[in-house]
């Protein structure tokens, strides 16, 4: 429902803009502009569909393997003490715990392609649990939650992008990303626990968070130990490492049980296809309602009348040329990596300015809300998304305040 309202509230605000500059500035391009807006948003939602589908299909086909040679059971296993008091709907060491933690592992370490097949794989496990088809679950709703504030470990990404366009160091954005994407992840735990009346305060639940919290710092320290270069071979090679390792142990479990790996990676092949399939429609919604939003130059008033109101109250202003980024990224992971890699080439600004350095941090802190709430419950029919979006908002939106004051901090 709350989707349905911010889709129509898309339209007539593009709408209304682009009244306003036809009658009273004579633009009499804005209309056609918008028309070829959506047609162009439209092919771009089937495309990333159709890319999806391999992808799908591949990684949907080794989560089959995982499940019958038993290695999604082990995880579940692993992850059940903190899992069944987060989800407590679900019964004990439930499939979808294993699928989740990989989902969520991967997205820790910026693989995105991994991380969307499993996440879907584990949308539909909930799906099963779910008493009203149409209507997302606590369970789903905290599993989105946690996917959309992800915490990011390696944000390979985004240094990539900074090492192509020439920064000085690629890699120092790492640890704020790290840090700003830590308060996200728990903003979005604490706000959908509060919701839905989970109690935090549980020395299971104590020690597991305790322990992920160690972890980080402990990460932090030792790459901190460890020059640009470094740091950068670390994260391309090691996160890949993980995930061939992940691959090569399904096939040898499996292998081992004498599970037919061949058909069972088939099996789930077709799964994927089927999923890439039904999530079409609702990618092409959201990306047409966020294109024309944009192209209409809705962004760049709404920036611009942020920019006037912080000047106003005497603030320092630089931080909102990297705001763009930052309301771009829960609607569109693409449009919000445009708009870093617009920074990164405006000669005003470059790679190594503080604007852009702003919009790195924000780039790989949050994710994309609304694409992820379209992509996950559209591929199991959920219309009515109760506080899910909320919630998820609220973690981005910790992301971003966490990313412009880490951002103060570390680079002035």
């Amino acid at each position: 429902m709350v989707l349905n309202y911010i889709w129509i509230a898309f339209f007539l605000i593009t709408f209304v803009i682009a009244l306003i500059r036809l009658i009273f500035f004579g633009d009499v391009e804005v209309f056609p502009e918008i028309v070829k807006a959506t047609f162009d948003f439209a092919k771009s939602g089937f495309e990333i569909s159709l890319g999806l589908t391999g992808v799908l299909t591949l990684w949907l086909g080794l989560m089959k393997i995982g499940e019958k040679g038993g290695m999604v059971s082990a995880l579940s296993r692993l992850i059940s003490p903190l899992f069944n008091r987060l989800f407590p709907t679900l019964p004990k060491n439930h499939p979808a715990f294993g699928t989740m933690i990989m989902n969520l592992s991967a997205n820790m370490l910026g693989l995105d392609n991994a991380a969307t097949p499993m996440g879907l794989k584990a949308m539909e496990q909930l799906q099963e649990e779910n008493q009203k088809k149409d209507t997302a679950s606590n369970a789903q709703i905290m599993f989105l939650v946690l996917n959309t504030s992800g915490l990011t470990i390696i944000p390979v990404s985004v240094m990539v992008y900074r090492a192509q366009f020439g920064a000085a160091n690629p890699a120092d954005i790492f640890l704020p990303i790290l840090l700003a994407t830590f308060f996200s992840t728990i903003v979005g735990l604490l706000s959908v626990s509060y919701v839905q009346k989970i109690k935090l305060n549980n020395p299971i639940v104590i020690a597991y968070l305790g322990g992920m919290t160690l972890f980080v710092i402990g990460l932090i320290w030792g790459l901190s130990q460890l020059d640009k270069e470094q740091i950068k071979l670390v994260s391309n090679v090691g996160s890949n490492l993980i995930l061939f390792s992940i691959m090569i142990l399904f096939i040898v479990m499996a292998a081992i049980k004498k599970i037919n790996v061949y058909d069972a990676f088939v099996e789930g092949a077709k799964e994927g296809f089927q999923i890439a399939i039904k999530i079409i429609p609702f990618l092409v919604a959201i990306l047409v309602a966020i294109g024309v939003f944009r192209t209409v130059g809705a962004m760049d008033y709404l920036t611009d009348g942020i920019k006037y109101a912080v000047s106003a109250l005497g603030l320092d202003t630089r931080f909102v040329d990297a705001l763009p980024t930052a309301l771009m990224k829960p609607l569109s992971g693409s449009g919000a990596r445009g708009m870093m890699l617009e920074l990164f080439d405006n000669p005003n600004f470059g790679v190594d300015s503080f604007a852009a350095k702003i919009a790195s941090t924000v780039q790989g802190a949050t994710d994309t809300t609304f694409y992820i709430v379209a992509v996950y419950f559209g591929s199991v029919g959920i219309k009515n998304t109760r506080h899910a979006i909320g919630c998820g908002l609220l973690a981005d939106f910790a992301g971003i305040i966490a990313a412009i004051v880490i951002g103060y901090l570390f680079f002035g």
